[in-house]
C-alpha cells in the first residue's frame, strides 16, 4: 500500500501499526485489487499480506452464490458512503466463515483514493444464536422438535394440504398426524425413578426417529406424550402403515440400567378433512382417538372417526359419573367366598376365606360391580384413593372377624391395580393401615394382576420382596389370561396362584375330552403343587366344573355356584357356618 510519505512524521508509520494491531480483520481496497490487509484478515481468512495483495477481493473470499451481494454492498457504499452486513466469506481452505462486514471510502487530500473493508469474526455469536433458537424449538431431553416447532411444521402443512374446488393440487400433499402416549411410563418413573424415565424417553425419541420417513416429523409435547406428523400421504393406509411401525418399534423392549423393560404405546391417529380449519382441531381429534386407544387396553392405535368421538364422548360421561360415585360415596366392599375343595365329596365346601369386591350402590339401592369403571379409575389415577379407602376398609373388617370368630382363622384378599401396585407409596400406606386397624397381616392376601409380571418383572419382583417385608401373603391374579412367562413363578415370593376364570370353562366333560385347555389347566395345578403354590380356580358356575376341578386335584375355589358375594354380616354368618353343601342343579 502506497501512503504519503513526510520524513519529518513518524504518523503514517503509526497508522500502519494500529491496522495491524486490531482485532477486526482490514482490506484496503483500490481498483478491484487489494492493496492492504493487516494480521487479523490473515487469522480469520488464512491468505497472508503476500497472498491476498494484487488480487480480487472478490474472487478472494466472496463465495459464487454471494457474488451478486458482493455488487449490492459496493452500490451501497457509492450512494451512502457507508454499508455493513453479517454475511458469510470463504477462507483459504475454502471453508465459510460468519462475519459483520462495514466498508467505507478512504479518502486522501479530498479524494476517494480507496475503499477500507473490515471483517469482524462472529462465527461465535451465530453458533450462539443458532443453539438458543434449536432450545427454543426442541426438547432440552430428547432432542425432538418441541410443541412449537411442531405446530409450525403442522400449520406449513396445512397450508400445502389439497384446497376444494382446485384440482391442480396434488392429492399427495395431504397430511395426518399421530398422537403417542406411553402405556406404562408412570410405573417406571415410580418404582425405577425419573432418571430411569428419561432414559426411556430417549430411547423412544430414538425410535421414532428410525422408524420415520425423512419427511415426517416426530415431536415431544411433553412427559410422555409426544406427536408424529406425517406428510404427502394418499389414504388412511398409508398413515396406518407409519402407525403399526411405530407400535412395534414400541413393544419391543427397552434396556434401561441393566433392566429389560416393557412400555408401550397407545396412538391416535387423525387425518386432516374439511372440518378441521386449524391445526390445533388436528391435534384435538388424535389427541381423542389416543384416549379411545388407551380405553381399549393400550398398545394399539384408534384412527379418529365421528363414530369414535361418540364413543369416547360416552366414555367421558362414565368418568364424570365415577367421580359423582365418589364424591357421593356410593361404593363399597363385598366379599366372595373362597373354598377349599375336597375330592370325592366335591359338593361339599369348606370356607378359607375371603376376596374382596368393590360395589357401586345406585341411588336406587340396587348394587352392581364396579369392574366396568375401575378401567376408568385407573386411567384418571382416581383408583389410588379409591384403592387407599378399600385397603382400610378391609383391614379394618379383618380385624373384626378376628376378634368375633377367632378359631375361623379367615385369609381376606384384596385386588392390586397396577397403578396402585407401581406407587411408590404402596409400602408405606400398607404399613400404615396395618397399624392403624390392628389386623394380623398374615391373613392379608394382596393380589396382583399377571399382566405386572411379563411388562415389567423385575420391578414387579422388587415390589412384592418389599411387600412381604410386611409379613403379608401374595397372590398372581387371572394368571393363564396372556400365559406369561411360567418361569417367573420359580422366582416370585408368592403364596396363590389364582388361574383365569377362562380356564374353568376347560372343566367340563366336552372340553376333557379335546381341548388342549385342559392340559393347561392340569399343568398348571400340577405346577402349583410342585412349588408349594396354592391354586384358586375362579369362576366356578357349575357342578360339573366343581367335580372336575377337584378330580384334578385343584385346592380351591371360587364362583357363584359356590356363593356370590356377600355383605360383611352375610359373609360372617356364613363364616361362622364353616362349611355347606352345594345343591344340585336343576
Amino acid at each position: 500500500m502506497n501512503l504519503p510519505q513526510n520524513p519529518d512524521s513518524a504518523q503514517p508509520w503509526l497508522i500502519v501499526d494500529l491496522l495491524a494491531s486490531l482485532p477486526e480483520a482490514v482490506a484496503v481496497v483500490r481498483g478491484n485489487q487489494v492493496q492492504f490487509v493487516n494480521a487479523a484478515f490473515t487469522r480469520i481468512f488464512g491468505f497472508t499480506a503476500e497472498e491476498a495483495v494484487g488480487r480480487g477481493l472478490r474472487e478472494l473470499i466472496v463465495p459464487e452464490v454471494r457474488r451478486q451481494q458482493s455488487v449490492r454492498l459496493g452500490k451501497a457504499v457509492d450512494q451512502f458512503g457507508f454499508a455493513s452486513l453479517d454475511a458469510v466469506r470463504r477462507n483459504k481452505n475454502g471453508e465459510l466463515v460468519d462475519v459483520a462486514i462495514e466498508v467505507r471510502p478512504l479518502m486522501v487530500s479530498g479524494e476517494k483514493a480507496a475503499y477500507v473493508f473490515t471483517f469482524r469474526d462472529i462465527g461465535e455469536r451465530k453458533r450462539v444464536e443458532a443453539r438458543l433458537q434449536h432450545d427454543a424449538l426442541h426438547d432440552p431431553l430428547t432432542g425432538l422438535p418441541n410443541r412449537a416447532l411442531f405446530l409450525d411444521r403442522l400449520s406449513l402443512a396445512f397450508a400445502r394440504r389439497p384446497v376444494a374446488g382446485f384440482s391442480t393440487r396434488r392429492r399427495s400433499q395431504n397430511c395426518g398426524m399421530l398422537f403417542l402416549d406411553l402405556d406404562h411410563f408412570k410405573e417406571i418413573n415410580d418404582s425405577l425413578g425419573h432418571a430411569a424415565g428419561d432414559e426411556v424417553l430417549r430411547a423412544v425419541a430414538e425410535r421414532l426417529r428410525s422408524a420415520l420417513r425423512p419427511q415426517d416429523t416426530a415431536a415431544r409435547l411433553g412427559g410422555d406424550e409426544f406427536a408424529i406428523l406425517v406428510e404427502n400421504i394418499l389414504s388412511v393406509a398409508d398413515i396406518e402403515i407409519v402407525a403399526s411401525r411405530i407400535l412395534r418399534e414400541m413393544e419391543r423392549e427397552f434396556e434401561v440400567g441393566g433392566r429389560s423393560l416393557h412400555v408401550g404405546a397407545s396412538v391416535g391417529v387423525a387425518i386432516a378433512g374439511p372440518d378441521h380449519v386449524a391445526p390445533e382441531l388436528l391435534i384435538r381429534d388424535a389427541d381423542f382417538a389416543m384416549y379411545c386407544a388407551k380405553q381399549a387396553g393400550g398398545g394399539r392405535f384408534e384412527i379418529f372417526t365421528k363414530q369414535l368421538e361418540v364413543a369416547a364422548a360416552s366414555l367421558q360421561e362414565r368418568e364424570q359419573e365415577l367421580r359423582q360415585i365418589l364424591e357421593n360415596r356410593q361404593f363399597e366392599v363385598r366379599y366372595q367366598p373362597i373354598c377349599a375343595l375336597q375330592a370325592g365329596s366335591a359338593r361339599t365346601v369348606r370356607l378359607e376365606g375371603f376376596e374382596s369386591l368393590l360395589c357401586w350402590r345406585r341411588a336406587d339401592g340396587s348394587v352392581s360391580s364396579f369392574s366396568d369403571l375401575l378401567p376408568v379409575a385407573e386411567e384418571t389415577g382416581l383408583s389410588i384413593s379409591l384403592g387407599r379407602e378399600t385397603m382400610e376398609a378391609v383391614c379394618a373388617q379383618l380385624r373384626s372377624w378376628a376378634e368375633a370368630l377367632p378359631q375361623a382363622a379367615l385369609s381376606l384378599s384384596i385386588n392390586l391395580t397396577q397403578r396402585q401396585f407401581y406407587h411408590p407409596d404402596l409400602i408405606a400406606q400398607v404399613k400404615r393401615t396395618l397399624a392403624v386397624s390392628g389386623a394380623d397381616p398374615a391373613r392379608l392376601l394382596f393380589e396382583v394382576g399377571e399382566k405386572a409380571l411379563s411388562e415389567n418383572p423385575e420391578a414387579t419382583e422388587a415390589i412384592l420382596e418389599r411387600l412381604l417385608g410386611c409379613n403379608v401373603r401374595l397372590a398372581v391374579d387371572d394368571f393363564g389370561s396372556g400365559l406369561a412367562p411360567l418361569n417367573h413363578l420359580a422366582r416370585l415370593p408368592i403364596d396363590v396362584l389364582k388361574l383365569d376364570p377362562r380356564l374353568t370353562l376347560a372343566a367340563t366333560r366336552a372340553a376333557v375330552q379335546s381341548s388342549r385347555q385342559v392340559a393347561v389347566l392340569e399343568s398348571l395345578i400340577q405346577l402349583g403343587r410342585k412349588l408349594g403354590v396354592q391354586v384358586v380356580a375362579q369362576g366356578i358356575e357349575t357342578l360339573e366344573q366343581l367335580e372336575t376341578l377337584a378330580a384334578m386335584g385343584c385346592e380351591l375355589g371360587q364362583g357363584p355356584l359356590l356363593s356370590p358375594a356377600l355383605e360383611p354380616l352375610q359373609a360372617q354368618k356364613l363364616a361362622e357356618q364353616g362349611s355347606w353343601r352345594i345343591a344340585p342343579e336343576d
